[in-house]
């Protein structure tokens, strides 16, 4: 269907008042910012609109240390820049609290408050007041979301699958078969579900496996880790309780600073025996605790395994930091820094070895509330293609957690934003004062979003936007932006939860009001070091002297 816009959408003015004195500047000068955050933003947006959308292109950076990072996640890439400027940070900072709390919405952050930035300063080269501004953008945003929900045209039933629901969430990520992943998370959070309805992150894990391809993941009850058993293999082991090491495990480690002093062979003998003594006494003393599982981060000693082999203690040694301060949280129990038994160790019902295709992972299974239920097992070839999909895993269940605690969803695919706009363009051409021109810039910074879905899908920008304004305006507000032009967002499935654009909506005026108050940005620098700091003059040098009484006659 080509439907075309029957009016322009209402400009905002040219000039409201006598707005600020300006210098006069030649023909050629290039104009001054009135908003000195406007560069910084543009300069962000400039990186992360390739990236926004389900057609969203990648970025291989390399970061100051060398390591490569392959991605089209916002918050990642955001994550790798090293920023100097103090607005872009902020701006940084704003859409990670986005990305924390939702889940995803990166990209919307920063595209859209880098737009209400340069809709902010064409407002102050109008002569809008700066405080008058904040106070229209604040009701602008005011009314955008009191908008939302009467967008809201479906919502997640209670016995409802949520694969619908998730996929067109997670297909924002640029992940291979993203259909199976969804499947496999919608799988796991309805069987975490709990009875009450409600549902919590963290009943459903994450481990990533080299090797295979994306549909080889599965699901297995418990917390699963992809660690590497050692010494004698305990497959299965009941009753256990767990100890997690982020030391060596065994004597200190030979690259320790420190020397042994030996004159003679019986010094050396002495030696040895003193370092048995020692092994055969740290691994009693976990006997003692009655540990039989022990998670290692570090060197594991040959002779403390063998010690442990005796007893029958599994040794496990974990792959990274992060794994064991994750089972750190879920079994409650501390990461020692030496070989000591814990005071509280880790309790679970059972741990055991599994095996998929030429990978190893180790289960921590057990039945108590709070711990994971299930983990999902990610396959993959290479290591950015895993990151890639460990990170749409976790929107979609961030989705779901939204979901459960509020089930309605908007149209997807840039439909609510143009909607929203033109909402916003209708009562910005009536309001008069500063309120109608600051509802026109909303709607403008609005629009850009839609706009940068037709650039990134390879379509012509103009002709998308026509054919959306004319549905939009003929009341038709379930148009959006589709691979091959403007879409039925209810007949193709693509929805976007209502939770996270208001939360999103919020983050992003919030930070555009404290950059909109900020005329100029003043960096400290250390006075350089006067002659008298390089060359201290002595302590006595510097008391004063003492007064000279005179003698009278």
């Amino acid at each position: 269907m080509a439907c075309r816009a029957t009016s322009a959408p209402p400009q905002l003015p040219e000039r409201l008042g006598p707005g600020p004195r300006q210098r006069a500047r030649s023909p050629g000068a290039q104009e001054r910012h009135l908003l000195s955050s406007v560069p910084a933003a543009q300069t962000l947006a400039r990186v992360i609109r390739p990236c926004y959308g389900p057609h969203g292109r990648q970025k291989l950076l390399v970061t100051a240390r060398g390591t490569t990072v392959f991605t089209g996640y916002a918050a990642a890439i955001l994550r790798a820049l090293e920023l100097q400027h103090p607005a872009a940070r902020l701006l940084r900072e704003a859409a990670h609290t986005q990305a924390e709390s939702s889940g995803d919405g990166a990209a919307f952050v920063v595209l859209l408050a880098e737009a209400l930035l340069q809709q902010a300063e064409h407002l102050l080269r109008a002569g809008l007041p700066r405080s008058q501004l904040r106070q229209a953008y604040a009701a602008a945003t005011a009314e955008t979301l009191a908008l939302l929900p009467s967008l809201s045209v479906r919502s997640l039933g209670p016995l409802e699958d949520p694969f619908w629901a998730l996929y067109s969430v997670m297909n924002t990520h640029t992940a291979s078969q993203m259909e199976c992943l969804t499947r496999l998370v919608a799988q796991a959070c309805w069987a975490t579900k709990e009875r009450d309805g409600s549902f919590r992150r963290e009943r459903v894990g994450v481990c990533t496996l080299r090797g295979g391809r994306l549909e080889d993941s599965c699901l297995l009850p418990g917390l699963a880790l992809c660690a590497k058993p050692r010494g004698q293999v305990i497959t299965v082991l009941t009753g256990a309780r767990v100890a997690l090491f982020v030391c060596a495990f065994g004597p200190a480690s030979p690259n320790a600073p420190a020397t042994a002093r030996l004159s003679g062979p019986d010094d050396l003998t002495k030696f040895r025996k003193g370092n048995e003594q020692l092994i055969e006494k740290q691994v009693a003393q976990l006997v003692a605790a009655c540990i039989n599982v022990v998670v290692v981060l570090g060197d594991i000693d040959e002779n403390t395994l063998t010690q442990a082999d005796r007893y029958g203690i599994m040794v496990i040694q974990a792959r990274s930091r992060g794994d064991m301060v994750y089972l750190s949280e879920v079994l409650g129990t501390p990461l020692m820094p030496y070989l000591l038994p814990p005071l509280k160790p880790g309790k679970c019902q059972r741990v055991y070895l599994q095996e998929l295709g030429e990978g190893l992972t180790v289960v921590f299974e057990w039945e108590c509330s709070g711990t994971p239920a299930l983990t999902l097992v990610l396959r993959g070839a290479t290591a950015e293609g895993l990151k890639g999909a460990e990170q749409a895993v976790y929107h979609g269940i961030d989705a779901y957690f939204q979901l459960c605690q509020d089930p309605r969803l908007l149209p997807g695919a840039g439909a609510t934003e143009m909607a929203l706009a033109k909402i916003l363009s209708e009562k910005g051409s009536k309001l008069e004062g500063p309120n109608g021109p600051a509802f026109l810039a909303f709607a403008q910074a609005l629009q850009s979003l839609p706009e940068t879905l037709a650039e990134n899908a390879g379509l012509v920008v103009s002709e998308v936007m026509a054919e959306m304004s004319g549905a939009h305006q003929a009341g038709n507000f379930l148009v959006g932006v589709g691979a091959e032009g403007i879409i039925n967002v209810a007949d193709e499935e693509v929805w976007d939860t209502l939770a996270a654009k208001a939360q999103g909506l919020r983050v992003v005026a919030d930070v555009a009001l404290q950059l909109v108050s900020v005329d100029e940005i003043v960096l400290a620098k250390k006075s350089p070091m006067s002659q008298q700091d390089l060359n201290p003059v002595p302590k006595k040098a510097r008391q004063r002297p003492s007064p000279v009484k005179k003698s009278t006659p």
